[in-house]
């Protein structure tokens, strides 16, 4: 069933129209070549993914800082492979990890046709928690900036999702209300809880097809969003 109130869209980035994964593997592809790296990238990202998703989990609630996250989620992954690396090179890494992320720019199937759909409807908008700079650079290098009338992030909100204060800011920035507005994104924690808690309707975007809470509504792909907008 169609929502009609709606008249602004709230999309996370990363993992949502941003193929994070895809992206990130990519960028340290580059990375362990020009380090000469004996690591096959498979067997590194297989303890990075969740190690990274564990650490951003404890980013999103302070309690780790920035610095922490960037450190942290690479020392842990070499630890789990028994690679040893200096904290030296980790902060070298560290550093170009985010330098090339944003040089790979994979969106998943069918987000510029939905961008392109909703756009002459309704205004489009992106909260993230992703550091501002790198973001920035992700918006534009993967050519979907146009989209957007407002992006919001953690650092100028001052709170990350799922803390409502991020979600008022979203708001005010774009001129919107709770009663026409939906969030769509693919953390059931952050992205859907955190809207649907701050009061405003949410889409659960799960191409994994995860195990979902009862109430919650879900899509698996991109242009299933046409079912509800």
């Amino acid at each position: 069933m169609k929502n009609t109130n709606i008249k602004h869209v709230f999309f996370d980035l990363d993992h949502t129209l941003w193929d994070f994964d895809k992206n990130s593997e990519l960028a340290f592809a580059t990375i362990f070549k020009e380090n000469n790296f004996e690591i096959e990238i498979a067997q590194f990202i297989e303890k990075y993914a969740p190690i990274n998703q564990a650490c951003w989990k404890l980013y999103q609630y302070d309690e780790i800082t920035h610095e922490e996250l960037r450190y942290k989620r690479l020392k842990d992954s070499f630890d789990a492979l028994h690679y040893e690396i200096s904290d030296e090179v980790i902060d070298r890494i560290a550093d170009d990890y985010i330098t090339f992320l944003p040089d790979n720019n994979h969106l998943f199937d069918g987000a510029i046709e939905i961008l392109e759909y909703l756009r002459s409807h309704y205004q489009l908008h992106i909260i993230t928690n992703g550091f501002a700079s790198v973001q920035y650079k992700k918006i534009a290098n993967s050519n979907i900036d146009a989209y957007f009338k407002t992006i919001t992030n953690s650092e100028m909100a001052g709170v990350k999702k799922p803390n409502p204060i991020i979600f008022q800011h979203a708001l005010d920035l774009a001129q919107a209300q709770k009663g026409n507005s939906i969030m769509i994104g693919d953390c059931l924690e952050a992205d859907v809880q955190g809207a649907l808690n701050f009061g405003i309707d949410a889409l659960f975007f799960n191409p994994n097809k995860e195990s979902t809470p009862e109430g919650i509504i879900e899509i698996s792909h991109l242009l299933e969003i046409k079912n509800y907008l």
